[in-house]
């Protein structure tokens, strides 16, 4: 069997013919020595090539005779390797080293043995001390778990104490809402009185539709029974809150207390459990899980927090009951001071309008004597003016007839200027008159004018009169203070 691998180049590789060499000559120089190394690679074992020595060949650069033949049978396969070469591969250690590892087993196996003798000395004490430990740490637990359950069954005092006190609030506090709810709806009718009197008043015409006293109590006596609802409705809303957080902190005692009840229960079926019991089994892993969520301190804290939560509910629902009182008395009194303001001001204006009323009606009566007067004023002027028409006529005529003069009769002589004159004169005055005309049509107009607008006004105060009567009898009556105060 032949070695596979070995290099092409190699002088000892191929098989010998018997050819000779070529003469070299003598004078020339040295055969040139060169280190070559090309080895042969087989497919996959490329990099596979630490086993081999670092040997280098010194290769002649003598060429031999080959022939043909033999050419084409080393291009086929590669030679064999020597035999001195193969044992040189596989020598890989000393009998120093086989010495040395033979006296290390020998020295670790007597060190384990030695171990051994001390880990099953040292196994029986920690069996001892181990039974003895987790006797007493069995104790402890008991000992916890009982000092656990009275501090549970202390918490579980003071959180149903706390919830029953935050219960009774809670009922007085719903109590002050209905209250306050009815209230608000109780105040819902002077309301009404009040929007429809200015609704009415609104039917005022002209220069009656006046933002007055009446009017500025009125909308005072709306927007403070407004105020008052929303102010009811906001603490009512506020009660509503507080009753929310009421809630909140009750659900938190009870799911406390409920929580504490269970609690207890786990904690006395695990202080009941015995070496002997039959309901222990193995939980492998269930100490590496760490559900807790809170340490004693902070349990404790968390009840602590309910109750002083609780408590601070209880204080908050106080102050809104206290403020809820206080509300029903500030505002049943401001109402029933301005429903007084409001009707005062209605019966002061009522009589301020008959006042008026009187004295329109006075001048009415003089604006009828001046109409008459100037209706006979008119019909003077307008006759004085025709009776001045035919003179001027006469003076006009004149002075046209005498422009017909012929050549140097068209003089201007005196009766040429006394016609001139004549017509200036006349028609200035009757410019004047016609001007008084104007001025006396115009006055008689103002007067007709004027005495329309006395009469409209006349009527205007009579509406408004009637208006100002019918809110005095709308509002005749007014809620009583316990109904404004929530008493049914």
């Amino acid at each position: 069997m032949e070695f596979l691998g070995t290099t092409q180049t190699a002088s000892s590789c191929g098989p010998k013919k018997a050819c000779g060499f070529r003469a070299l000559s003598p004078a020339g120089p040295a055969p040139v020595i060169q280190e070559c190394y090309q080895p042969y690679y087989l497919p996959g074992y490329r990099y596979l090539n630490s086993w081999r020595p670092s040997l280098f060949y010194n290769v002649s650069n003598a060429q031999t005779c080959q022939d043909k033949g033999a050419a084409s049978h080393s291009t086929l396969r590669p030679p064999t390797i020597l035999p001195s070469l193969r044992s040189t591969l596989f020598c890989r250690f000393s009998p120093r080293d086989w010495d040395q590892c033979n006296q290390q087993q020998m020295r670790g196996a007597e060190a384990l043995r030695l171990w051994a003798n001390q880990v099953m000395g040292d196994s029986k004490r920690l069996v001892q001390d181990k039974e003895q430990l987790t006797h007493q740490m069995q104790e402890g637990a008991c000992r916890n778990l009982g000092q656990r359950l009275s501090d549970i069954s202390f918490w579980k005092s003071e959180l149903r104490y706390e919830l029953e006190r935050l219960l009774g609030e809670s009922r007085s506090l719903d109590a002050v809402k209905q209250r306050l709810e009815c209230a608000a709806d109780e105040v819902n009718c002077p309301l009404q009185v009040a929007l429809e009197c200015l609704y009415h008043r609104e039917k005022r015409v002209g220069i009656d539709l006046v933002h007055d006293n009446v009017e500025k109590n009125l909308i005072q006596e709306v927007d403070l029974v407004k105020c008052c609802q929303e102010q009811m409705r906001k603490l009512a809303q506020r009660i509503d809150l507080q009753m929310r957080d009421n809630r909140d902190a009750q659900h938190a005692l009870e799911k406390d207390l409920e929580d504490k009840h269970s609690a207890q229960f786990i904690d006395e079926k695990c202080l009941n459990l015995k070496n002997t019991s039959d309901c222990i089994t193995f939980f492998h892993g269930v100490e590496k899980v760490d559900g807790s969520i809170s340490v004693p301190e902070s349990w404790a804290k968390f009840s602590n927090n309910n109750i002083r939560h609780s408590q601070n509910m209880r204080a908050n629902s106080i102050r809104l009951r206290e403020e809820a009182e206080n509300l029903f008395e500030t505002l049943s009194d401001q109402m029933w001071k301005q429903f007084t303001d409001t009707n005062l001001a209605l019966n002061a204006r009522i009589a301020e309008v008959t006042g008026v009323e009187n004295k329109l009606q006075t001048q009415l009566a003089k604006t009828l004597q001046e109409i008459f007067q100037a209706e006979n004023t008119l019909t003077l002027l307008e006759r004085s003016i025709m009776a001045k028409e035919c003179p001027l006529k006469v003076a006009q005529t004149r002075l046209e007839c005498r422009t017909w003069r012929p050549n140097v009769e068209l003089c201007r002589d005196t009766p040429q200027f006394k016609l001139v004159n004549e017509v200036f004169t006349i028609d200035d005055t009757l410019q004047t008159l016609r001007l008084r005309l104007r001025e006396t049509q115009s006055v008689l107009q103002l007067l007709l004018m004027t005495k329309c607008r006395l009469e409209h006004e006349l009527a205007l105060k009579a509406r408004t009169l009637s208006i100002d009567r019918r809110c005095v009898g709308m509002r005749s009556t007014f809620p009583s203070t316990p109904r404004l105060m929530g008493y049914t």
